[in-house]
């Protein structure tokens, strides 16, 4: 479906704030639904298209489910085929949604176009395409202004931990190659910028180590969890510098760049310690990373550890880089940030919707510097939130923010067992775009437990239009 509005125009938006200023609201939603007991019932994961419209009569209601074709994939993160780095090129229709499936290595390409409320299957890749080049388990897929889709891949052939990036052609969608001259040790997540010739990549962990769930012992063996930035060279495509983050940053996740191309900097989430890092560019051109934001464990019983920690999955920022947002899968809450001061992030909203150590439960706080009570259960709509808020997505203008609660199946079987028997959900959380603020909207629900063949785990959240996390704007000068 071509994107013009009102002018002879490509996908998306000229700049982050036409986005925010002109976007229309958002009326459906895409997000990918993980069959939990996949190998033994034989259920397939879909994408499920979910009416997010008020003046619809199936407003908050999974209207068409695209299954997936094969058992196992566990679809994870998605993207475009073009997005808003493509603005200038009329010739370009954003019109196919990249899935890559991280359970099987298969990348599914589905067509948006024809029909978005009911998309299909345009054609599938599958996992020899990769592991032919020596990758395997492909993550994040962002769209290039050269007609290409690029995707991170964390590790190799054999599930062994290895950062690397596969190119593909956005209109045959066949492999090209490898897009790096050598690979890092990790990989994950990934944010470029033209501008100030940049990518910079993220590290979890070996996909064979990962898909197993985890293990505290092992989460400060170097040799399991990643703790480094990798900064590239966009034209050479050469790895220049790899950030040390030290033990207060291991497991960094999702990395956003503020959406301004004119400003060299932004923030990635650490999960493990719970830290959110500041990256920036130095005079001398190379880039530099300092902790901003430390949420403290509590102390607890009742839990694997002594410690319970936040645990940062996903973290996102409003289009005018105003405000941060991101999650915490452990304690529960979603929490906002004024960034205006980007060096000193300023907490001005947070909300709590599940998590760990809810009152009622078996886990007991026995110390806790920031709360007084341990938060209770969270009931929307006459059913109970089980698991914990983790995908996040915010509109356009910035006055929702989209909440679903599944990470990746065998760490949802390990943490929430309530929410695989349950099913997950979706929420909008309300926000104060004046002065900072969260608030739970009492209308909307999506039931992720209440499909048509049991419960489901979803995960990311993703607007035909583009959306914060998707679109990556160049800068024109």
């Amino acid at each position: 479906m071509a994107e013009k509005h009102g002018c002879q125009c490509g996908p998306g938006y000229a700049t982050p704030l036409d986005a925010m200023r002109k976007g229309p609201r958002e009326k459906i939603v895409y997000i990918p639904c993980i069959q939990l007991e996949a190998q033994t019932s034989g259920k397939l994961d879909y994408l499920a298209t979910v009416d997010v419209d008020p003046s619809s009569p199936h407003y908050s209601k999974v209207i068409h489910r695209l299954p997936m074709l094969h058992v196992g994939d566990e679809l994870h993160h998605s993207g475009w085929n073009v997005c808003s780095s493509c603005y200038k090129d009329d010739s370009k229709i954003r019109n196919k949604l990249v899935l890559p499936a991280l359970g099987s290595g298969r990348i599914y390409f589905i067509d948006t176009g024809s029909s978005p409320r009911a998309p299909k299957i345009h054609k599938v890749l599958e996992p020899k395409n990769l592991h032919d080049l020596d990758v395997s388990s492909p993550h994040t897929s962002h769209c290039l202004s050269s007609n290409e889709i690029m995707i991170s891949t964390l590790g190799d052939k054999n599930g062994n931990a290895k950062g690397n990036f596969i190119l593909i052609d956005a209109e045959t969608l066949e492999v090209k190659g490898l897009w790096g001259k050598k690979s890092a040790k990790f990989g994950y997540d990934f944010w470029y910028q033209p501008k100030f010739d940049v990518m910079i990549s993220t590290e979890w962990a070996a996909p064979k180590s990962f898909r197993n769930g985890f293990n505290p012992a092992d989460s400060q063996n170097p040799e399991i969890y990643g703790s480094s930035l990798n900064v590239w060279s966009w034209s050479t495509r050469e790895l220049l510098q790899t950030i040390d983050l030290g033990p207060n940053g291991v497991t960094p996740l999702e990395i956003r760049f503020l959406h301004d191309p004119k400003k060299p900097e932004g923030f990635v989430g650490c999960a493990l310690p719970s830290t959110v890092f500041r990256f920036y560019r130095k005079e001398d051109g190379s880039w530099a990373a300092d902790p901003v934001i430390t949420v403290p464990p509590k102390k607890v019983e009742g839990w694997s550890m002594p410690n319970l920690p936040g645990l940062i999955t996903d973290i996102i920022l409003s289009l005018d880089d105003r405000f941060m947002y991101f999650s915490c899968w452990l304690h529960g809450d979603v929490r906002q940030y004024d960034i205006s001061d980007t060096k000193n992030p300023r907490l001005v909203g947070q909300i709590f919707l599940g998590g760990s150590m809810l009152k009622g439960g078996a886990v007991k706080v026995l110390e806790d510097p920031e709360l007084k009570e341990q938060p209770s259960p969270v009931i929307l709509k006459g059913k109970r939130l089980y698991g914990s808020p983790q995908m996040l997505q915010l509109s356009l203008d910035g006055k929702r923010l989209y909440v679903s609660t599944s990470l990746f199946s065998t760490w949802d079987k390990q943490f929430y067992p309530d929410m695989i028997k349950h099913g997950s959900t979706m929420v909008i959380v309300n926000v104060d775009t004046e002065k900072g603020g969260l608030t739970l909207d009492e209308n909307f629900l999506v039931d992720f437990g209440d499909e048509p063949e049991g419960p489901v785990a979803a995960h990311e959240i993703r607007y035909p239009g583009g959306d914060c996390t998707s679109d990556i704007w160049l800068s024109e000068d």
